[in-house]
């Protein structure tokens, strides 16, 4: 009976471990479209988080990549 729970105890704690071994590397996903970093980048500058400069050159810079 002990050797039974102890098995199974052992089962529990391990099993979420069993998928730890995997080598596969998660990327997220880069569909966001140009109007979606412009809406982005907006929002970031009206929060603050970005100077007047710093969001027209990014802007800028977005612009530019789909000419």
């Amino acid at each position: 009976m002990r050797r039974t729970f102890s098995a199974i105890a052992a089962a529990v704690v391990l099993a979420p471990l069993a998928g730890c071994a995997s080598d596969e590397v998660l990327r997220p996903r880069l569909d966001v479209t140009v109007g979606q970093q412009l809406i982005d980048l907006k929002k970031a500058h009206d929060a603050g988080a970005l100077s007047r400069d710093e969001y027209d050159r990014q802007r800028s810079r977005l612009i530019d990549s789909v000419r």
